[in-house]
């Protein structure tokens, strides 16, 4: 009896595959968990709208004109709420009609290159 049990032995599910099995397993979910990070890694960042904590300009013109102007100046204004809707500012009835608070980088010829809020 002794002998027959040891020959034939109730295995469990996972020792029931073989070893190169498991090997091929895990290599694939390496290589999947490697392509996944490398997807990751090539989404664009989240617009700088969302960071709209004060302390995040969005950028009105490309970064190569934003870099190369000389002396650009910071200008404080009230935009209105409602100009802001297209860059994800939520608007709601209530505050539809409000001025927001910000911050406008300008360069030397007058045209705004980018924007942060100071407030909502």
């Amino acid at each position: 009896m002794a002998a027959f049990t040891q020959q034939h032995r109730q295995r469990r599910w996972y020792q029931r595959l073989p070893l190169a099995r498991w090997g091929m397993a895990g290599g694939l979910a390496s290589a999947a968990l490697v392509a996944m990070v490398f997807m990751l890694s090539l989404r664009p960042p989240p617009p700088a709208v969302a960071a709209t904590s004060g302390n995040a300009f969005i950028a009105l013109e490309p970064l190569e004109r934003i870099r190369r102007e000389s002396h650009p100046r910071i200008v404080e204004t009230q935009i209105a709420r409602t100009a802001l809707a297209g860059m994800g500012v939520p608007i709601t009835p209530e505050n539809a009609g409000d001025q927001v608070r910000a911050e406008m980088l300008i360069g030397a010829d007058g045209r705004p290159l980018a924007l942060r809020l100071s407030s909502l």
